[in-house]
């Protein structure tokens, strides 16, 4: 539900137009250094305002409420907040009759029989990841020396960089939207995170990616590109005593857990379901399938912003694993 980790472990809450949204975090260790000059720098690239991007820009500023003490975690539960500010809920009621395609209105109204608050997405917005950031931070604390590496990779199916700039701005123009795919690399990793089946490195990073709205496939190393080769030319072989391999197919993780390899993640991120154009999709106080034409603040491509938010979760599940390799030995 709202809820994760073995060790080091997360409660999130909040809703996109409630009072606030955040984290709970329990399970870290005492004596890391952390302030909030710690998180601006994720939370800035999180942060609206640039081409693609929503034109609603809150502030963002992060309220440390519990489990810091004289610029040190103490081992008790870290609580961080940050307030909404900037909200236009009008925006939003005539979603309760004409769900938007693609997105959680209908779903949320059917499964919740219209209790949960709409405004915004409600607890499916997007807005939620700021906690996810906040806790991506504290992960990455944890991991030490891990060094991460993250890019769009691909967008609307073009792979040059020099294009996207102006594939965004056509995008918005136009008032659609698009999606693409993120890669995410992560080295100086020690050998042994993860655990076997159901706690394979692959299935804990790839069930707090899945955890992202908007998130649809998760690949590792070469991903699905693999499906064409031979297992002679899929292999990595061993290079050398440290277990340096020639290629790195699998991403660095065999047998689910890690190889010391750089680890290598795709994650697909569809385009954002909320576009200007008009849609027709079925509204239920009619009866009928009409035209909609919505409205509020939306990025036209997620996929900017999403990039810190994938990145925090690889960060999350990683040093969870790290936390179970060091409670073993």
């Amino acid at each position: 539900m709202n809820h994760i980790g073995k060790l080091f472990q997360l409660n999130i809450f909040g809703e996109s137009h409630g009072n606030c949204v955040g984290i709970l975090l329990d399970g870290v260790p005492a004596g890391i250094p952390l302030k909030e000059e710690d998180f601006y720098l994720d939370l800035s690239r999180r942060k609206a305002g640039g081409i693609g991007t929503t034109p609603r820009i809150e502030p963002d500023e992060i309220q440390l409420e519990t489990g810091v003490f004289q610029g040190h975690t103490t081992g008790g539960a870290i609580l961080i907040r940050f307030l909404n500010t900037n909200v236009k809920s009008k925006d939003y009621t005539k979603l309760l009759d004409q769900p938007r395609p693609s997105h959680a209105d209908f779903v949320a109204n059917e499964k919740y029989k219209g209790y949960q608050d709409y405004r915004g997405g409600g607890f499916f917005s997007g807005r939620l990841t700021l906690g996810i950031v906040s806790a991506g931070v504290v992960a990455k604390k944890i991991l030490k020396n891990a060094s991460f590496q993250t890019e769009i990779i691909n967008l609307g199916g073009k792979t040059k960089k020099e294009e996207f700039q102006s594939i965004l701005e056509e995008v918005a123009k136009k008032q659609d939207s698009i999606g693409g795919i993120v890669q995410i690399k992560v080295n100086q990793l020690p050998i042994g995170l993860g655990e076997p089946y159901f706690d394979s490195l692959e299935s804990t990073i790839a069930h707090l990616l899945f955890s992202v709205g908007g998130v649809k496939g998760v690949s590792f190393g070469i991903g699905f590109e693999g499906a064409s080769l031979l297992g002679s030319e899929f292999n990595d072989c061993i290079m050398d005593q440290k277990g340096t391999t020639q290629t790195n197919h699998n991403g660095g993780i065999n047998g689910g857990i890690s190889n010391g390899n750089e680890i290598v993640v795709h994650a697909f991120v569809k385009p954002t379901p909320s576009i200007g154009l008009p849609q027709r999709t079925y509204n239920k106080r009619t009866e009928q399938v009409e035209e909609l034409r919505i409205e509020g603040r939306h990025d036209s491509a997620i996929i900017v912003r999403a990039q810190v938010v994938l990145e925090a979760c690889v960060a999350i599940a990683l040093a969870d694993a790290a936390l179970l390799d060091k409670a073993y030995k």
